[in-house]
């Protein structure tokens, strides 16, 4: 191929992005809902025209959500995901509202690649749990000091509570059975989608490079509620709670 020809390749990056939610909530039927309290809270405390850092942002999905719904928002997005990062920066391409800056957030110096030195609020769903709780407490503290005082921080994600083995295990048996059934009807899971993105000729560079970074998966130690509360709390957040919970997630607000 020319290099003219492979200079001129495209993708829908729409496209993409919707496939990812698909994938996404196959995992979690009730994804819409946490964006829904999510935004409703940012709202609450930081009004409708924040500054927002949307942290492991993989594909942009909250910055999606956040700027249909408050068109004055701006929202810088955070990853070190190249493929992801590529349908982010596809999807807003000339929409100014929306940066995004490769960061590995186990470096200590990854704040220094933001725009900004602080955010109304900062924002993250199912993406800290690749971090173990040591990392993430360290995490946690730099957060706080990107949070301006009254902000907010807000982590949805798989929160597990140790203390509750047979609510854990009947909960996990549900969720994989309504799954299971989701792929008979056609559902794509994580590997397929993954397969899928690694056939396109835009994506697959940067899919190739990706499982370079990460591998197949790495979880963390997915921690319950209440070490998240009180490791913000250590990092310098004023208060912490969960504001919202499914059988199996939980959405942590931390204010400054």
């Amino acid at each position: 191929m020319s290099e003219t020809a492979a200079t001129t390749r495209t993708t829908d990056w729409r496209a993409w992005q919707e496939s990812w939610d698909r994938q996404q909530e196959y995992f979690m039927p009730d994804r819409e809902e946490r964006f829904r309290v999510m935004l409703d809270m940012v709202e609450a405390f930081v009004g409708s025209a924040p500054r927002v850092l949307d942290l492991a942002c993989g594909t942009g999905s909250i910055t999606d959500r956040l700027l249909t719904r408050f068109p004055e928002a701006t929202s810088v997005g955070v990853d070190l995901d190249p493929a992801l990062l590529a349908i982010a920066r596809g999807t807003f391409e000339g929409d100014e509202r929306a940066t995004f800056v490769t960061a590995d957030l186990k470096d200590p110096r990854w704040t220094k690649a933001l725009p900004h030195e602080s955010y109304d609020a900062v924002l993250t769903a199912t993406a800290l749990h690749w971090l173990h709780s040591g990392p993430l407490a360290t995490l946690y503290g730099q957060v706080a000091g990107l949070v301006r005082d009254g902000g907010v921080f807000m982590n949805a994600d798989h929160m597990i509570d140790q203390t509750t083995p047979r609510i854990n295990a009947a909960e996990r048996a549900q969720r994989h059975g309504r799954m299971d059934s989701a792929k008979a009807g056609g559902a794509v899971g994580w590997a397929e989608w993954w397969q899928l993105a690694a056939a396109d000729p835009v994506l697959a560079g940067p899919t190739a490079e990706r499982f370079e970074i990460y591998g197949d998966h790495a979880d963390g130690d997915m921690p319950s509620v209440g070490w998240h509360a009180e490791a913000l709390r250590a990092g310098g957040f004023g208060e912490a709670r969960a504001v919202w919970a499914s059988p199996s997630d939980s959405l942590v607000l931390a204010v400054k």
